[in-house]
């Protein structure tokens, strides 16, 4: 059973935040998106992102800061609606019926993930806030109990720092010792390296699926299976890649799996851990509470089956009825036209930003995702941001939560572009025709506009 649907109770499925403008009006999307001759169609998604139709300090607003955070379909939202306003109610172990439902609902979202990700059965995934803290669950339910003294983690230089940050605070925990795998000039991991340093020693390899700054996609598979001639785990950060391209866990060998539903057109604290049934029945809970348990006493507790063993207390569970409406909503599409699609038009992006004197593109590794992390000689990235604001272009400037992949290039803040399904060359063009406004600007009136 799904959650009543939101059209029955329109006053939920418009709501209004105090400072924040209202949605407005956009055409009702297609049914079903048309195939064509297996070409993908931007304004199919267009039509059903309501941010994408209202305007930023008088301009259309073009979306361009995808790698952290995509928008919403209407459908997204609609579920939300419906979720609160008709099926509000805890999961499992409820007699009623909103519990049924709203627990339906749960579990349907849960083989929704499944799914998407190729996983075999649904009891592989376990819920979170979302990538940050499934690595964490990781770091602290596998990684306590697995690594020790001398052991090493393999982290490339190209790691989010969420990739980053709870491996050291583990090693450092248990003694062990955190090794970086150095990149080459286009933003790859140098494979020769990685090969040296794997060892016997190596117990975890964390890679991610494609690079939130330089866009690079790592051949996963094949260091996967490197890694685990050495008995080493693999945990693959896909925050950047589910949204881009198929992912699927059990082709790729993978031991853990991580994602975030909000980059995933679905809504923020909601995202899912998948990891081997073999390696998720030996993980200990991580946190106590609710939910997780089988019984309770004082003279000791037993914990219930994985997955609900490592999600304690109660689950985001609006947020799983949204990962699973945009789950249906993104499939919708044909995912290889939607990849081929967004493959061109990064084409298009970066020789139209190369015929921009003066800006140098980080990352140019063969089959990249569509981002562009750029700087431009002679302004500070937070600088170039604020310009393309005042054109009602939203990037994101700074380190990215990535500053070794930024060092690597010598840089330590850069402004960056981030592509999505919904994305146009139209939009591509007035990227690029705002920073060479930016670059004609007499330098009085730059002056004039500095706080």
């Amino acid at each position: 059973m799904t959650i009543p649907d939101v059209r029955a109770y329109p006053e939920a499925a418009t709501p209004t935040v105090p400072g924040v403008p209202a949605a407005p009006a956009v055409p009702a999307a297609q049914s079903s998106p048309p195939r064509g001759r297996g070409g993908f169609d931007p304004e199919t998604a267009r039509r059903d992102i309501p941010v994408l139709h209202r305007t930023v300090n008088g301009h259309s607003l073009v979306w361009l800061d995808n790698g952290a955070t995509t928008q919403k379909p209407r459908q997204v939202i609609e579920a939300l609606g419906a979720y609160y306003s008709a099926a509000n109610s805890n999961i499992h172990r409820g007699a009623h019926t909103m519990a049924r439902e709203a627990t339906e609902t749960y579990e349907a979202g849960r083989q929704a993930v499944a799914d998407l990700l190729g996983a075999g059965t649904p009891d592989s995934i376990v819920f979170t806030r979302g990538t940050t803290e499934a690595i964490n669950l990781v770091a602290q339910s596998w990684g306590r109990a697995n690594i020790g003294p001398g052991d090493e983690i393999l982290v490339p230089v190209l790691e989010h720092h969420s990739d980053i940050v709870p491996w050291q605070m583990l090693a450092k925990e248990k003694r062990a010792r955190l090794v970086p795998v150095p990149l080459l000039p286009d933003g790859s991991i140098d494979q020769e390296a990685f090969a040296h340093l794997l060892s016997f020693r190596t117990q975890l390899v964390a890679i991610s699926h494609a690079s939130n700054v330089l866009g690079t996609v790592p051949p996963v598979r094949e260091m996967t299976a490197l890694a685990h001639r050495y008995g080493a785990r693999v945990l693959i950060d896909g925050a950047q890649a589910v949204a881009h391209f198929p992912v699927d866990v059990q082709e790729l060998d993978a031991d853990f799996y991580v994602f975030s539903g909000h980059k995933l057109f679905a809504p923020t604290g909601i995202g899912a851990l998948y990891a081997k049934p073999e390696v998720l029945a030996g993980m200990a809970p991580w946190q106590g509470g609710g939910n997780m348990i089988d019984q309770v006493d004082f003279a000791g507790s037993t914990y219930a089956p994985v997955p609900h063993r490592l999600e304690a207390g109660t689950g985001h569970i609006s947020g799983v009825a949204g990962l699973l409406a945009a789950i249906d909503w993104l499939t919708g599409f044909d995912r290889n036209a939607v990849a081929a699609y967004e493959n061109g038009l990064l084409a298009y992006a970066e020789q139209a930003l190369s015929a921009l004197p003066g800006l140098r593109i980080l990352g140019s590794a063969p089959g990249k995702i569509a981002v562009l992390t750029f700087t431009l000689a002679g302004h500070d990235p937070v600088e170039i941001a604020h310009w393309l604001d005042r054109d009602g272009i939203a990037v994101r400037a700074g380190h990215h939560c990535a500053q070794p992949s930024l060092r690597h290039y010598g840089v330590e803040s850069a402004a960056r572009a981030s592509l999505a399904l919904y994305n146009t060359a139209e939009e591509v063009d007035q990227l690029v025709a705002s920073l060479r406004r930016l670059q004609e600007e007499p330098p009085g009136a730059r002056a004039a506009r500095q706080p």
